[in-house]
């Protein structure tokens, strides 16, 4: 048995579930979501809580079990409370800053770089830690404009400058060692 796919998911007051066969859409505070599942999952709401089960033991079945759950919380947790990313910026001359809702990077390129954010997106930035926060209520969507971000340039592994994520360990190396003169 799943051990994440047994736990009923609890449903915050304030958000809504509709459930309509393998169809799942939950609205709240934040927004409303909506995803389709697999229909050898039985997918129920019982005393404001979603419990999902499986029609049978087949591998794939089974290996849909915990995913699902999964999801339907991330799609709760996400439409009541939302989800962020955080991104450090380390280097000299690198820094960040909010242009109305865009963001703007600059990052030691000839041109400064402008971050229109996706519908349901927000973006923070945090001058004095050098932070950017990505926030929104899908996870995914998140770690993927976050992963965009850290892309445009990524820590390099001599001085440590670039974008990254906070707590990231950033492996470092050594530089070169000059020749002993004769």
């Amino acid at each position: 048995m799943s051990r994440i796919g047994m736990m009923p998911v609890a449903v915050p007051a304030g958000v809504q579930i509709d459930i309509k066969g393998s169809d799942v859409k939950v609205k709240g505070p934040n927004g409303e979501m909506s995803r389709s599942f697999s229909p050898s999952l039985n997918i129920k709401l019982d005393n404001e809580q979603v419990i999902v089960e499986r029609t049978s033991e087949v591998a794939t079945v089974r290996a849909l079990h915990g995913t699902t759950r999964a999801l339907i919380q991330n799609m709760v947790t996400g439409v009541s409370t939302g989800f962020t990313k955080v991104l450090e910026i380390d280097g000299v001359g690198y820094r960040a800053e909010m242009n109305g809702q865009n963001l703007v990077l600059y990052l030691g390129f000839s041109h400064p770089i402008e971050l229109t954010p996706p519908e349901g997106i927000t973006y923070d930035v945090d001058v004095k830690a050098r932070q950017i926060k990505v926030m929104g209520k899908d996870p995914e969507e998140i770690g993927q404009i976050s992963a965009d971000i850290r892309k445009i340039r990524p820590p390099e592994p001599y001085k440590g400058k670039g974008i990254h994520y906070l707590g990231e360990k950033i492996r470092r190396k050594a530089g070169k060692s000059g020749k002993a003169k004769k």
